[in-house]
């Protein structure tokens, strides 16, 4: 049987667009007359759905309240912008918002930010600056390389370098000294900045970005002083009397190197004795905080003991030239320093019968024994010309120096030398010529200091005696003198109290 054909294939699809395209034709005019299709909203039905808080729409904002720049996000809009919007929000219901999905943590575009430091890595700082900075400020401490440090702080491998090749020229890291500081700035993406090594307090090098890539320079420390007096009374020594103080111990050297041709601290200091210093304390400005540096100049020094009252002020005749003066105007710098070196002690003093240590005789001991350290710096006690250098019997190494007036110092024992010295030299007075040993005839590590004047041996200790005022202070520099003296020694009176600033830079 035969059968019928099916519907299918081109005259299937003609049958089902014939009976689709009245039926959607029909759907279409019923919604036009419906709905209004085509024709525009009147403007009472635009302001109704506009006043009824359907439509979520702020009013118009002044150009001038809109943020231009906003470095400081938590600040928020401008007051005016502010305003506005708290207006429109009060008029608005709040609506609920749709719970928030937990997003995936976003990776670092550029470094990856440094963990908290450690207890080891306490020197080491990192701040935000106001500018948007990334900061890290850190020590080196013994042992380590500034290379090392860096990277401890999460400081790529790549900027390391930049920093290490581009600092070379003006500072080899390689001569980095534990103590040393720096400080690295980057910006939001990571990027170098500035960095900044400092190896001394008087200076430091800067590296900083440039429209070619990084420049370093090398900056002195603008330091600010500031006057501070000090006054005490020796107990066991000048040196743990300051420290005692809580100043630094340093200034007990310059002290007696101020009053060295009146004053043998190592043989005539006693207990009991006074002193009172006036001087410079030093500040250099950290991200506006005064950070204290080191001490400066002595100004104003006074002595008081067994050996009598010596006072000094500091006086520069010549911009930049100074020296001490007592309070007539008389230069304290003598012709002959009291010592040719800072001793522990005199072991022999001048004598005209002593009995030698080891070849048990009496015969005279024309010099003064000062005991120190081997190795210790001997300095000529005043200008001259080198004469002999060499060895020379019982003395050993000797160094002899001829002076002004017919004199000739002799440094005796010697364990070497000063570097390059030469017969026919001139020296300076407290030059150092040699170091304190035991060679010749000799039972321990001293110098054997003697003097003679036109080939006679005298006294070293008397040299100052009686002898005509170098120089003091020229008539017109008096006035001057006259108002920093006087200033000075009331800044040295008991009781008052010194702690103002002294200048602006050095």
């Amino acid at each position: 049987m035969q059968r019928p054909p099916s519907c299918t294939g081109p005259r299937r699809r003609t049958l089902r667009r014939s009976i689709l395209q009245p039926s959607a034709i029909a759907v279409g005019l019923l919604l036009i007359s419906i709905t209004g299709f085509g024709e525009a909203p009147e403007a009472n039905e635009v302001e109704s759905v506009r006043r009824s808080g359907d439509v979520g729409q702020y009013e118009p904002i002044a150009i001038e309240s809109l943020p231009i720049h906003r470095p400081d996000v938590s600040a928020g809009p401008p007051p005016q912008q502010r305003a506005a919007l708290e207006v429109k929000r009060a008029s608005r219901k709040p609506a609920a918002k749709p719970a928030r999905r937990p997003s995936a943590p976003r990776m670092p575009l550029v470094e990856k930010q440094p963990k908290p430091a450690s207890a080891a890595e306490r020197d080491v700082d990192i701040m935000r600056s106001p500018l948007g900075l990334s900061v890290i400020k850190g020590k080196i401490n013994r042992g380590e390389s500034v290379a090392a440090v860096l990277r401890r702080r999460g400081i790529s491998p790549q900027m390391v370098r930049v920093i290490d090749r581009t600092m070379r020229p003006k500072f080899d890291f390689r001569r980095a000294q534990p103590g040393d500081t720096f400080r690295l700035s980057r910006d939001k993406d990571g990027r170098l900045v500035s960095f900044r090594y400092r190896n001394s307090p008087d200076e430091s090098f800067v590296l900083r970005q440039s429209a070619g890539g990084y420049t370093v320079e090398r900056e002195p420390s603008i330091l600010e002083s500031r006057l501070t007096r000090m006054e005490g009374t020796i107990d066991s020594s000048l040196y743990k009397s300051i420290r005692g103080l809580g100043h630094d111990p340093g200034l007990a050297s310059a002290f007696a190197d101020i009053f060295a041709w009146d004053i043998d601290f190592t043989r005539q200091l006693k207990r009991g004795d006074g002193f009172t210093i006036v001087y410079e304390r030093l500040y250099r400005d950290e991200e506006g905080a005064q950070v204290y540096v080191r001490p400066g100049r002595i100004l104003a020094a006074q002595f008081r003991g067994s050996v009598g009252e010596h006072t000094a002020v500091y006086f520069e005749e010549y911009d930049g030239v100074g020296s001490y003066f007592r309070p007539d105007g008389e230069t304290l710098e003598q012709a002959f320093l009291v010592a040719p070196l800072k001793f522990s002690r005199i072991s022999s003093n001048y004598s005209s019968a002593r009995n030698h240590p080891i070849l048990k005789v009496v015969r005279p001991h024309h010099g003064i024994d000062y005991a120190a350290r081997e190795g210790s710096p001997v300095w000529s006690v005043a200008d001259g010309e080198v004469i002999f250098k060499g060895k020379n019997g019982g003395f050993g190494n000797l160094v002899k120096v001829r002076h002004a007036g017919g004199y000739v110092s002799y440094y005796a024992h010697l364990s070497g030398f000063g570097q390059g010295l030469q017969v026919g030299d001139k020296v300076r007075q407290k030059q150092v010529i040699g170091y304190v040993g035991q060679t010749g005839l000799a039972t321990g590590p001293h110098v054997c200091f003697r003097v003679t004047k036109h080939g006679k041996y005298v006294n070293p200790a008397t040299l100052n005696r009686d002898k005509p005022v170098s120089r003091s202070v020229a008539d017109r520099s008096w006035s001057d003198f006259e108002l920093v003296r006087d200033q000075l020694l009331v800044n040295l009176e008991a009781g008052r109290n010194v702690d103002v600033a002294a200048g602006s830079a050095l």
